[in-house]
């Protein structure tokens, strides 16, 4: 189980660029989520977002959809 160290207490984390959110308890999320974060500096360009609650039924209500 990963979490970023932004959002240490978040299980789902939102791409805003493509409206995705990843499962970060799921290894191969988080590891192309990391590697996202690192290349594409998302989280310099603020395209990063969590939920409250932090479920994915959140994530699609808000508009995002599942990896």
């Amino acid at each position: 189980m990963g979490r970023l160290r932004r959002f240490p207490d978040k299980r789902f984390i939102g791409v805003r660029e493509r409206m995705i959110a990843y499962d970060c308890d799921d290894d191969a999320q988080f590891a192309e989520l990391e590697k996202r974060l690192a290349a594409e500096d998302l989280l310099g360009r603020a395209l990063l977002s969590s939920f409250g609650p932090d479920t994915l039924a959140e994530a699609r209500n808000r508009g995002f959809h599942p990896r």
